[in-house]
């Protein structure tokens, strides 16, 4: 009762101030993806533009109001929130010139109904959608009502609007029937208005380990034209994808392609995104470990298949339980077993009690059973890793929140210290 009367009130703020300071807003939903193509289009328009992004993964009914107004939450505390309520009231009674011109907002969809409520609480003029995957499936049952949910925020877009879809998604291209906005498309396939091609693992001219890895470059194509990109933050042939809806954006809204390649140099996913964090023994991590689908775990594995390693060093897929699947929970496990010998990945690690059928599918699939390994918890198979693994040695670490995989980034990690800086889920309310 208490949280509908909250979001009752913030969303008059927010409307309040929407309609008072009148900012262009962008907003990005999807079952993958949203978090690192949201930060890619903040760097690409605030290199021109004043913009603000949501604090931390505040993509809700509640965390979006609080983005509008410019504040973080309250927690459990009256008078967090009387400060809340304070500030926004200030906006209102007063002119504040630098309030941003641009938000960029993440949508979130848990249940259905929740991009209903978000896009009639904000006026949205440019809408992203970067995937349709088995995310929340136990509260839409299928891919097709997930792929209906997100369509509302295309389907409510203004005609002078834009909806960018990625058309490597079957069912995100099938909402460019479903809008007046003007549609501008990017992806890997022909076919896309924006697209990129020759996409390669970076590192240093005297390339000899994983410790001179250094990030993605890729050829953008976009009308006729041909663009070198480099991305010196991000590891994964995926999150190119992030870059060219950050394009497709930073075109929207005229800003030139030198400028937009500039800031996407600078741009970097968010924590546990594919970040490479330097491991003990001289060892390399890819910390994926903010959340795990199916669909996000197969690409993170391709992305490990991808980096050649001499042969005397080896690539470890530690995985824990992807969480929310309903009823293709056993399959879908099954299949990323599958999908690590596919890839060519050396040893496999998992956590939890689900993990263990990416066990049988990798087994089933050829991978010696000495070389799979599963635990009850992130600590305990971040401790055998440590034992395990040595120098030259490339590690995914991937898993679903409640896992805590990060806890194993940790064990793994050369300066553990600078957990809080690199990881997480590294605040007071994780590490009770």
């Amino acid at each position: 009762m208490l949280k509908k009367l909250l979001e009752k009130i913030l969303g008059i703020f927010a409307k309040k101030i929407l309609d008072k300071y009148q900012p262009q807003v962008v907003a990005i939903t999807g079952s993958v993806g949203k978090t690192t193509t949201r930060e890619a289009i903040f760097k690409v328009l605030s290199s021109v533009y004043q913009t603000r992004t949501n604090y931390k993964n505040y993509n809700n009914e509640i965390g979006i109001p609080l983005t509008i107004i410019g504040s973080e939450s309250g927690g459990h505390s009256l008078v967090g929130w009387l400060k809340v309520f304070f500030k926004a009231v200030g906006l209102l009674v007063f002119k504040n010139n630098n309030y941003p011109k641009m938000l960029v907002l993440e949508m979130g969809a848990d249940h259905p109904g929740d991009i209903k409520y978000l896009s009639k609480l904000v006026p949205v003029k440019v809408g992203v959608v970067t995937a349709v995957a088995e995310v929340h499936l136990e509260f839409f049952d299928n891919l097709d009502n997930i792929a209906k949910e997100k369509g509302v925020l295309i389907r409510s877009l203004p005609k002078d609007g834009f909806a960018v879809l990625n058309f490597d998604d079957r069912r995100v291209k099938a909402l460019a029937e479903k809008t007046a906005a003007k549609v501008i498309s990017y992806g890997f396939a022909p076919g896309a208005d924006i697209t990129a091609g020759e996409i390669a693992v970076s590192h240093d001219a005297n390339y000899q380990d994983v410790s001179t890895i250094q990030g993605v470059s890729f050829k953008l194509k976009y009308n006729g034209s041909t663009v070198p990109v480099l991305l010196p933050q991000v590891l994964g042939e995926h999150l190119v994808s992030a870059a060219l809806a950050a394009v497709a954006v930073g075109l929207v809204y005229d800003i030139n392609l030198h400028t937009i390649t500039e800031a996407l140099k600078t741009f970097e996913p968010p924590k546990g995104r594919m970040h490479l964090i330097n491991g003990i023994k001289g060892t390399l991590i890819i910390d994926d470990t903010y959340n795990a689908s199916p669909l996000a775990t197969r690409k993170a594995l391709y992305q490990l298949g991808q980096i050649n390693l001499n042969n005397y060093h080896h690539k470890y897929a530690i995985l824990g339980d992807m969480l929310e699947l309903g009823s293709i929970t056993e399959q879908a496990h099954q299949e990323i077993g599958e999908a690590v010998v596919d890839y060519d990945i050396d040893y496999l690690i998992t956590v939890g009690e689900k993990s263990r059928d990416i066990v049988r599918g990798a087994v089933a699939k050829g991978m010696p059973e000495d070389h799979c390994f599963n635990f009850p918890d992130s600590v305990e198979a971040g401790k055998f890793a440590q034992q395990r693994i040595k120098a030259g040695d490339l590690i995914l670490v991937k898993g679903s929140q409640g896992m805590r995989m990060e806890k194993i980034v940790k064990e793994l990690m050369a300066e553990p210290d600078k957990a809080a800086e690199l990881l997480v889920r590294q605040d007071a309310s994780w590490l009770k």
